[in-house]
């Protein structure tokens, strides 16, 4: 059976309403607590107060006289200004006397009666078969020479307090009901604040998989929502950027593809001519060549990018002789550099010898970033590589006077199917995959540039065997 889930909007309105009624039982719970223990404060201060003056009078005018002949001789002396029923005990609790006509020498056991037997004044809340609901015994001892003489009790009924008390109680859950009612309102209306937004930005979303990345979202007066919905656009710009770059990649290689196969069809053709000379083949051969070559370079190019993107890709870390590594890089540039008159110079410092790092991919970077500053740079200008070597890295510093690279642009050199305004600029992933050669080797790659001025290319590599 499948869980039926829980709107937000429902979460966030039940658990409101919990916060709301639990902070509205609790308050008509320590209110109710409060008033009645208020009133019961006050009757029992009353009551204490009548039995005081009623003891005073009789230790100021009948001490001289026992409990038992002051019972028989001036009984009404103990309750003359107390409008309550009044009980007179001796010291062992039994009942002598009861302003209601009682008198049976019952043994009487409240927990007030024990305190008093103590010297205490005490209450004791309870029922009587002579009263309708609640009353309330107030015992205070009667105290003749030190000793215990006897008890005073005055019994007071609580019905209109707690008429008084109910009538309150019946308030405060109108006023709770009134609360909850308030509370249920305020919290649909805020759970419609946060869930309309939330609702608005899925769709926003769904439209977004579905494509379309004109659609932005709105702007809320929730800051975390409109954190939300900024992200939201930002991806979607950003996505479309790169949708961009990726058409412009595709249509960049295509027409990069285009030019050589174009130029092989045509020279295909020539050649299948019967009457075509020598010296036209030989050029028409040469010309074909050079061009397959192109293709398998850019080929070869694209399988390591995908390769490189699927991280499918293991390094064949070994340890390399630097000086022989740099050496074979130089034999390959310099007749490109003599061709294209470009100033070429390599510098390995003297501290320079073994690397471990994946011979074919870091040459196949340093190639790249060479090829780079040779395409962008004039004839007559200079490219640089400084080669140098610490305990824990190697470092590969290419220089060259080139046209430089905007501030604008610098940023987004590496990223993939990114391609530069300039002219020279080709398909777009020859840095990036630089950048993912050195990710893999743990390395950095820093790119510094001024336009018209030049550039500076930074790589480091790990010097250590990884574990050591």
């Amino acid at each position: 059976m499948v869980k039926k889930m829980t709107s937000i909007r429902n979460k966030l309105i039940k658990n409101f309403l919990i916060v709301v009624i639990s902070t509205v039982i609790i308050l008509d719970i320590l209110m109710i607590i409060f008033f009645k223990e208020y009133y019961y404060s006050n009757r029992q201060e009353f009551l204490t107060s009548q039995i005081e003056s009623s003891i005073n009078f009789y230790d100021k005018y009948f001490s001289s006289q026992t409990l038992i002949q002051n019972i028989y001789d001036n009984i009404d002396s103990f309750w003359n200004n107390i409008n309550a029923q009044v009980e007179i005990l001796d010291p062992s609790g039994k009942l002598l006397m009861d302003s209601i006509g009682i008198r049976d020498n019952k043994l009487l056991r409240t927990p007030d009666i024990a305190k008093a037997m103590n010297g205490e004044t005490a209450r004791w809340v309870g029922t009587s078969e002579y009263y309708n609901g609640k009353i309330m015994i107030v015992s205070h001892p009667i105290i003749t020479n030190g000793e215990l003489n006897g008890i005073m009790r005055v019994i007071s009924s609580l019905e209109d307090i707690d008429n008084t008390i109910n009538s309150f109680i019946v308030l405060f859950l109108v006023i709770s009901f009134i609360v909850i009612l308030i509370g249920l309102t305020l919290s649909i209306l805020m759970a419609k604040s946060i869930v309309d937004p939330i609702k608005s930005i899925t769709q926003v979303a769904k439209k977004m998989a579905g494509g379309d990345l004109n659609v932005k979202s709105s702007v809320y007066n929730n800051e975390e929502i409109t954190q939300l919905s900024n992200t939201l656009n930002y991806m979607a710009s950003e996505i479309e950027k790169r949708e961009k770059l990726k058409n412009d990649f595709i249509s960049s290689v295509s027409h990069e593809l285009r030019t050589p196969l174009t130029a092989i069809k045509g020279w295909v053709i020539t050649l299948n001519d019967d009457e075509t000379d020598k010296d036209t083949l030989k050029m028409g051969f040469d010309i074909i060549e050079k061009e397959t070559d192109r293709l398998t370079i850019m080929v070869e190019e694209l399988l390591d990018f995908s390769k490189l993107v699927s991280g499918i890709v293991h390094l064949n870390k070994r340890t390399v002789d630097i000086i022989n590594f740099v050496t074979h890089i130089d034999n390959y540039m310099k007749p490109r550099a003599l061709n294209e008159g470009i100033n070429f110079t390599v510098e390995i410092n003297e501290n320079v010898s073994k690397g471990f790092f994946d011979y074919n991919k870091m040459k196949q970077v340093l190639i790249n970033i060479l090829d780079n500053a040779f395409k962008f740079t004039d004839k007559e200008g200079k490219v640089s590589l400084l080669v140098e070597q610490n305990e824990y890295e190697v470092k590969f510093t290419i220089i060259d006077t080139g046209v430089g690279i905007s501030q604008e642009e610098l940023p987004k050199v590496k990223e993939k199917f990114y391609k530069g305004k300039n002219s020279n600029s080709k398909n777009g992933i020859g840095l990036s995959i630089c950048d993912e050669i050195i990710r893999l080797h743990k390395g950095t790659f820093d790119i510094e540039s001024e336009l018209g001025k030049g550039t500076s290319v930074i790589i480091t590599i790990p010097n250590i065997k990884e574990g050591n």
